[in-house]
């Protein structure tokens, strides 16, 4: 084994530059997941921080028991709990005081009229509390609110939507309230909750815009005397509290509170990225694969030689994976200090682009050290392997002959397998997405279809580079017809370098197709469900913002331009024991305005004791028109509906309707997501858009859009989703074409002889040079086009196993004119990546490369 060392040290020594490319591969690879842990680890433990300082002083939380949990939403609806309970709190042995906590949505406009926030974290409003060590926010600026008008708000806001301490601005509860900003708060010493809003009111202010009725309060916050625990603290109140009503301890409040603000978002977002890190992996895997393949190709002679003067197989293998060895070691160490300079350049990146990273160190923790570390020497010595193994066998008399080229190809076997491998992926791929929808099917098949093209690159590569490199020989005469007979020269070689920008390519296909096809399927949503003529909304997804006025529909409905105004307000109840969002209508309206496909039954009748279902939850629950629904709502109140309608879609409309009055009983901060609205006859778009802007003014402002944008606004998170995926997928596409350098170069290496005697017959410089980039160009076009075809067809498995799974039909659509700028990029980056190489083919001295062995 010693020996194995001092031949791998000597060797690493005399051809550092060979392994430039794989020291990158592995470097950006490990940085990047590297700095995804500890950005990871450092958003955890700031915002637990963050939360635990806010909530120091609140030892016990009394709240209603039960919560209605919907499909897709980790945090329940709670009914209220009455405001007068903080009296029999305070009679509590141990309770040093309580005062009542109401909260609600409530979203701030900015000086600009624009709303601020809403865009995924909630806008929240509620009463100031004056106990400072119950209230979870500080007074950083100005004072408490002292009567009705006066809110302090989180100093984050302010400064997002550039109001100061004496500004007068609208507050949307939904419905506008006039409001003066007479102080700034922070939360756990930041400047606000990442980006949560919140506004803080008067008492009397809070219960009257965010509660339904008067005396209700969402929480009791308590604090307990000296010398008695939170846990003994909720042991007390729990005897004298009403059935329907629990106490829970600050703590456990706390850590709620930070997982419905931070927990789901960064488990997410870390799992975003560390995908992202498997795909950038997963491209280094064939980098560094190609490049050790390449180098063993190239040492034949010398493996040999070793061989002949006794070197065993074990030996020269081992010497081979030291050195290996070496190198994955060397570039994860250099990794992991990446990782921690990328994720403090997060942290100060951040704040810059609107997303408040909390301030403190960098939390790096063992785990964020000690995985990414292992990843990269498992990834480098695993792409080595199969190289190494081939080093020891290499036979002692290959010393008598040249240095060999790495000519490897096509096999019959490979075509056999690949094949299969084909056939395989396509029967799961259509079982799962045609004949049982099954996502994990249709996953599995796409996973053989990756593996499937991997195999059949060097199969493919020598028909597709010919292909491709026919309208090259013909343009560019010899120099053209040189750099693609260099191409497919080696077509293992040509079809390994062109893998890794395939996968980077097909990841970024994959996206782009299925971020078409979510557009389009919400334009077919708005295009077959609504049937009005505009939209009025408050642009927001996730759970931010504060919806709209009820009291918006009937001012719109009232203007002679328009025929029909509804509005769709939201609501929960239990259905039969299971959580159910409901649509509050006006169901006669919605029938005029939304196409609701065939309806049995009469939508006019519901009154406030019938309900409206889709077909597919009337099946699913076994309903019929006549049958009973029994609900349950957040009151605790239980209620038998009438099923008097069972309508066919529900892609705008929701799966249960019903009426506002049979809502009100139970409503808690009401308001509207949508309002549809309906032009009368002879009214031009221009001119009723106009009308319902002006009325729709007082409201808020809120967006007046015309069918088509409102659509296209839909899906507007779509495109920042994308942004990001191309972001990220850089860095594997970087990458990769560090592997098409790498292996440029080295192939110069091998071929030095020959491009020796190329120029001594003739060739110029600057014919050498454009020899070789064209030759990176074709192993790129061959990588990109097979990327397109995989990347395309990923997205249709994708869209379509979707739409098996999901209740939503889903619409696929292929865009041409982005695939063709991803086809185009992916062909400027061959030429880029060609640029090294060919500068250093152009510079070898003729007569040393002629003698060169």
């Amino acid at each position: 084994m010693n020996a194995s060392v001092r031949l791998s040290a000597s060797s690493l020594r005399a051809h550092r530059r060979r392994f430039a490319g794989t020291f990158l591969a592995v470097f950006l690879g490990v940085a990047f997941l590297a700095g995804t842990l500890v950005m990871g680890d450092t958003l955890r433990a700031s915002f637990d921080s963050m939360f635990g300082d806010a909530a120091g002083g609140t030892d016990a939380v009394v709240r209603s028991a039960d919560a209605i949990t919907t499909p897709g939403e980790s945090q329940g609806v709670r009914q209220p709990v009455a405001a007068d309970l903080v009296r029999t709190v305070e009679k509590v042995p141990g309770v040093a005081a309580a005062v009542p906590s109401v909260q609600g949505a409530g979203q701030l406009v900015g000086a600009n009229g624009e709303a601020i926030g809403g865009q995924g974290p909630p806008t929240l409003a509620g009463n100031w509390i004056t106990d400072q060590e119950l209230n979870p926010y500080r007074l950083a600026e100005g004072r408490a609110p002292r009567k009705s008008g006066e809110v302090v708000v989180n100093r984050g806001a302010a400064e997002k939507g550039g109001l100061t301490i004496g500004d007068t601005t609208t507050l949307r509860t939904p419905d506008p309230v006039r409001v003066t900003i007479v102080g700034l708060a922070s939360f756990g010493g930041e400047d606000g909750m990442a980006q949560v809003t919140f506004t803080g009111m008067t008492m009397t202010d809070a219960q009257k815009y965010l509660t339904a009725r008067p005396g209700e309060a969402a929480t009791i916050q308590v604090r307990a005397g000296p010398g008695v625990t939170q846990r003994e603290l909720v042991d007390r109140l729990t005897p004298v509290l009403p059935q329907d009503v629990e106490a829970i301890t600050g703590q456990e409040s706390a850590e709620e509170n930070n997982e419905m603000i931070s927990g789901r978002f960064l488990s997410v977002f870390t799992l975003f990225l560390l995908v992202f890190s498997g795909v950038a992996l997963l491209v280094a895997t064939f980098s560094i694969h190609n490049t050790f393949a390449i180098v063993v190709a190239q040492r034949t002679c010398e493996n040999a030689l070793l061989r002949a003067l006794g070197a065993s197989r074990r030996q020269v293998t081992g010497a081979a994976l030291v050195e290996a060895g070496a190198v994955a070691v060397t570039a994860s160490l250099a990794g992991l200090a990446g990782g921690i300079g990328i994720a403090a350049g997060l942290q100060a990146l951040f704040p810059a682009i609107g997303f408040p990273f909390p301030e403190g160190d960098l939390v790096v923790t063992g785990l964020s050290m000690a995985l990414p570390l292992a990843v990269g020497i498992v990834v480098c010595l695993g792409s080595a392997l199969l190289p190494a193994v081939r080093a020891g066998r290499t036979a002692p008399l290959a010393a008598l002959r040249e240095t060999a080229v790495d000519t490897s190809g096509a096999s019959r076997p490979r075509a056999i397998a690949g094949t299969a491998l084909v056939a395989l992926a396509l029967a799961c791929t259509l079982a799962g997405v045609l004949v049982t929808p099954s996502i994990w099917l249709a996953g599995t098949g796409a996973v053989l279809a990756l593996v499937a093209f991997v195999v059949l690159g060097p199969v493919a590569s020598s028909t597709a580079v010919r292909f491709l490199g026919g309208p090259l020989a013909r343009f560019r005469g010899v120099t053209g017809a040189l750099a693609r007979r260099n191409a497919l020269r080696s077509p293992k070689r040509t079809a390994a370098t062109a893998s890794a920008l395939m996968i980077g390519v097909a990841v970024v296909s994959l996206f782009t197709v299925f971020g078409a096809s979510l557009k389009a399927t919400m334009d077919q949503t708005v295009s077959r469900s609504f049937a009005g003529d505009v939209a009025v909304s408050a642009p927001s997804f996730g759970a931010g913002g504060s919806g709209l006025s009820p009291r918006l529909a009937g001012a719109i409905q009232d203007l002679p331009e328009v025929d029909t105004a509804v509005g769709l307000g939201r609501g929960v109840a239990e259905v039969d024991g299971e959580g159910r969002a409901l649509t509050v209508t006006d169901p006669a309206a919605l029938a005029r305005t939304f196409d609701l496909g065939t309806v049995d039954g009469s939508l006019r009748r519901l009154g406030t004791d019938g309900i409206a279902v889709t077909e597919k939850e009337a099946d699913r629950q076994h309903l019929t028109t006549g049958a009973k629904a029994h609900l349950t709502f957040t009151d605790g109140t239980k209620e038998t509906f009438t099923v008097r309608a069972v309508y066919g879609r529900s892609e705008l409309a929701g799966d249960y309707v019903i009426t506002r009055a049979a809502w009100a009983p139970h409503r808690t901060q009401d308001s509207d997501t949508l309002v549809a609205v309906t032009f009368a006859d002879g009214v031009s778009t221009d001119a009723g858009t106009a009308a319902v802007e002006k009325a729709a003014a007082p409201y808020g402002n809120p967006e007046v859009q015309t069918r088509d944008a409102y659509a296209q606004s839909s899906a507007g998170g779509i495109d920042m989703m994308l942004t990001l995926v191309y972001a990220l997928l850089a860095l594997a596409v970087l990458i990769a074409l560090l592997g098409i350098a790498n292996t440029l170069t080295l192939a110069i290496h091998e071929r030095t002889r020959e491009l020796g005697l190329l120029r001594a017959v003739g060739q110029t410089r600057a014919q050498l040079r454009a020899m070789v980039r064209w030759e990176s160009v074709l192993v790129a076009a061959f990588g990109t086009a097979g990327g397109l075809a995989l990347g395309a067809f990923l997205g249709w498995v994708l869209v379509r196993a979707s739409d098996g799974a999901s209740d939503s039909a889903f619409a696929f659509a292929m865009p041409p004119a982005q695939l063709a700028v991803v086809a185009l990029v992916g062909l400027a980056a061959g030429a880029l990546a060609g640029l090294r190489p060919a500068r250093r083919a152009a510079r070898l001295d003729v007569l040393r490369a002629v003698a060169a062995e």
